[in-house]
């Protein structure tokens, strides 16, 4: 069996050349591992830390229509069956009148890492490609290395803080129903979603993910009716063409200050 340091950590970092070189440079974003535990049921918490530059910013899974959405890619791992980013709560940015959903200063994600063998060590290998922004977005690609030991690795409160914060379950924030009505356009679907659940705040933003990364979608205009929040989007896939949907697969995220509710899937509208 092969054994691992603590911890080994290569960082590379490279501006997208859309920029001159040193306009900004990678500084401006800081990339590591934070080897973590091994838990009693055998997977392994770790996270990826992205310390910023001040006044920089990344983003969020689904960033929005002018954000840059992240490429995680862990397959040149070893021992890893499956690496499960849990993402905190973003914060809401508003820029030119277009919002933006992502973290500033400092975004720790926590991963859970599946071994193949339990009992053995984890080569953690990501192959990252992460947008920071300030005035301007620069995509940013990142090598990120470590080894992750069986035995001794320490709970990292950083890490809990994150998990801490994860978005709250439909059941937990009270969701009775989601319902789906779709509609065929020019080049996709509209998705009307209605959201049967109490009000998580004030300024409530709904977000909605397809299954298929490839399938654009909108910004999501929310609003309230009564007990209900009702999310709007146009989806459309890379072939521009109305498509087949199966609402189940729609995931919606709805957001509203430190709060966010995670909601999978919905029923096609009766």
């Amino acid at each position: 069996m092969n054994r691992f340091t603590p911890l080994v950590l290569a960082v590379s970092l490279a501006a997208a050349p859309l920029l001159a070189a040193g306009e900004h440079p990678p500084s401006q974003a800081d990339v590591e591992i934070l080897p973590g535990w091994r838990t009693e049921a055998g997977t392994h918490i770790a996270a990826l830390r992205v310390t910023l530059g001040e006044s920089w910013k990344t983003y969020w899974r689904a960033p929005g229509e002018a954000g840059l959405p992240p490429r995680l890619d862990w397959s040149g791992s070893e021992n890893v069956a499956s690496v499960t980013p849990h993402w905190p709560v973003p914060e809401a940015f508003l820029s030119s009148g277009m919002m933006t959903l992502g973290y500033h200063d400092e975004l720790i994600l926590p991963l859970e890492i599946v071994p193949v063998d339990s009992k053995a060590d984890i080569a953690l290998v990501g192959d990252l490609t992460m947008g920071i922004c300030e005035n301007i977005c620069v995509p940013i690609e990142a090598d990120v290395t470590a080894a992750l030991p069986s035995t001794g690795g320490r709970h990292d409160p950083r890490i809990q803080l994150s998990l801490d914060r994860q978005p709250e379950s439909a059941a937990t924030a009270g969701l009775v129903a989601a319902h789906c009505d779709l509609v065929e356009i020019e080049d996709g679907l509209t998705v009307t979603a209605r959201l049967l659940m109490p009000a998580i705040g004030s300024d409530e933003i709904a977000v909605i993910e397809a299954a298929d990364p490839s399938i654009w979608v909108s910004s999501v205009t929310s609003t309230r009716d009564g007990d209900a929040l009702i999310a709007v989007a146009d989806l459309v896939p890379a072939n521009a063409k109305p498509f087949a949907l199966d609402p189940a697969t729609l995931r919606f995220t709805v957001l509203a200050g430190e709060r966010a509710v995670d909601i999978r899937g919905c029923a096609a509208q009766p």
